[in-house]
């Protein structure tokens, strides 16, 4: 067990419930600072490590399992939860995130036409115009890295706080997360906080579809 792979479980677990590594501390009944990047080392340069009772606070303000915490630690890239009911595993088509922004990818309602897709065989889900995406870039680490493979679904109702795929009118497409929808704008928020957020008006914005599954 290393020390990076314990404090990148706890930033995972933050952003699976939507939370910053200090808001996740002030859920747990923690200081706020607990879990800031500057206490994650002694003033010598030696690692500090979390106690187990604030792991264990955080288990229980976040309600994931011990058994989800370690598979977080071992290299798991979201909690095991996250992954649909099991079901017979069925072909769905399969583009590149860069790929998306092109033309003959989607229809106007956003749905995957044309003949360009890869297939892939992953776990069934309801939606029979879901498509996989593989995600490109940074900007969702640490809950997805680049190379995973993400189900995206255009039926699936989207909340504040989920994963969401989302292209613009002109051609831009991104993976990142819902932080806000008003009735004129949208506002996208990126894991990865060496990347920026965005923020459109409604009127920029093509489609907008969950993110439902994700490789790990």
């Amino acid at each position: 067990m290393k020390h990076e792979d314990v404090w990148r479980a706890i930033d995972t677990l933050a952003a699976e419930n939507g939370l910053s590594a200090s808001g996740l501390a002030k859920r747990s009944g923690l200081d706020a600072t607990t879990f800031n990047p500057s206490k994650r080392r002694m003033p010598d340069g030696r690692a500090r490590w979390p106690s187990t009772e604030s792991v264990a606070k955080v288990l229980d303000a976040t309600g994931a399992s011990l058994e989800s915490f370690t598979a977080l630690v071992s290299g798991a890239r979201a909690l095991a939860s996250t992954a649909p009911p099991r079901g017979v595993a069925r072909r769905i088509p399969l583009i590149g995130l860069a790929q998306a922004g092109g033309d003959g990818y989607f229809d106007d309602g956003g749905y995957p036409v044309g003949g360009g897709w890869d297939e892939v065989s992953l776990p069934e889900v309801a939606d029979t115009n879901a498509y996989a995406l593989e995600i490109s870039g940074d900007s969702m680490e640490p809950v997805f890295r680049d190379g995973d493979q993400v189900i995206v679904s255009p039926a699936a109702p989207i909340r504040r706080g989920d994963r969401v795929v989302v292209r613009t009118l002109a051609g831009e497409v991104m993976a990142k997360q819902l932080a806000r929808r008003s009735a004129r704008r949208v506002e996208l928020k990126s894991l990865n906080p060496e990347h920026p957020d965005y923020s459109f008006d409604l009127t920029e914005v093509a489609w907008i579809h969950r993110i439902v599954w994700a490789s790990q």
